[in-house]
């Protein structure tokens, strides 16, 4: 694992880091920030590959240049350029690229703007439209979740302890019927907090939930270009996803010509590590064509 370094990007920083051999084939991982990707989970992709695998924080999360979280000036599409922007930066013409959550949107349209960027392409608890409603095929925001988002106090933010089991509490609304590692949910939130550049409410928010990708312009649509994505592609999906319900990940999968599809029982949307003897052989798959 590499140190964390910030490149420029766009006219912006962003926080990146790698694990494995300079010269392994390249594996670009998108999520809201780099820690939305295990660090174990990372080392066994760069390992078993072996990979050069690439994380990275979007803009106004973890160490990436901080603006204005809760009313980003930028577009979707400017964080597609950025991950683009940044495979040059690294001098990867072409990379595997997989999308976690909202990074899987970036990841769809890195594949659909850039198909020459492109290797193959994994995408993990995301769906094929952005914020707002879904299509009618596309299963909606569980009730439950939605009324725990609706309802949860807001921590102070200033205060780590109270954002950190904010955050915990968070995972566990997001999680599976197979429940939370709470001790390593508890750790990685604790590096959330402690990765933010100040205590600011809306940069510790925006590290706690990610990008405001609600308030962000993402027009336009693109799920009816999916079906021009002409990679490997596969497409996991926890069974039990509160936030993405699995009807999105099988509509995903049905969306891209000849997408893989591995549906993980008893997990919402989330990695951990009981999933990845089945992710990881999945993806080292994927990526070697």
């Amino acid at each position: 694992m590499s140190d964390e370094r910030l490149v420029p990007v766009n006219g912006v920083e962003l926080c990146a880091q790698t694990f494995g051999r300079p010269g392994g084939v390249p594996l670009l991982l998108i999520g809201t920030s780099m820690l939305a990707w295990p660090d174990g989970l990372c080392a066994r992709l760069a390992e078993e590959g072996p990979r050069l695998v690439v994380r990275y924080d979007l803009r106004d999360t973890g160490r990436s240049t901080t603006a204005d979280p809760d009313a980003p000036a930028y577009t979707l599409r400017d964080l597609v350029a950025d991950a683009a922007g940044l495979l040059d930066a690294l001098e990867l013409p072409r990379a595997h690229v997989a999308g976690f959550g909202a990074g899987g949107w970036i990841a769809q349209l890195l594949a659909l703007d850039h198909p020459d960027r492109v290797a193959s392409l994994t995408l993990i608890a995301s769906r094929a439209v952005a914020p707002g409603p879904a299509d009618p095929d596309l299963p909606e925001h569980s009730p439950a979740f939605m009324k725990f988002m609706m309802s949860a106090p807001e921590p102070d933010w200033s205060d780590r302890a109270a954002v950190v089991e904010a955050m915990v509490e968070g995972a566990r609304h997001l999680a599976g019927s197979a429940g939370i590692d709470e001790a390593a949910v508890r750790e990685r939130a604790g590096r959330v907090y402690d990765r933010a550049p100040s205590a600011d409410r809306a940069v510790q928010r925006s590290n706690h939930l990610g990008t405001s990708f609600a308030a962000m312009d993402s027009r336009p649509r693109w799920r009816e270009r999916l079906g021009g994505i002409a990679v490997p592609a596969l497409v996991v999906h926890g069974e039990d996803d509160p936030f993405f319900p699995v009807g999105n990940g099988e509509a995903l999968a049905r969306d891209i010509p000849g997408a893989e599809l591995l549906v993980l029982p008893g997990t919402g949307q989330e990695l951990p590590r009981r999933v990845w003897d089945a992710v990881v052989p999945a993806m080292i798959r994927i990526t070697s064509g």
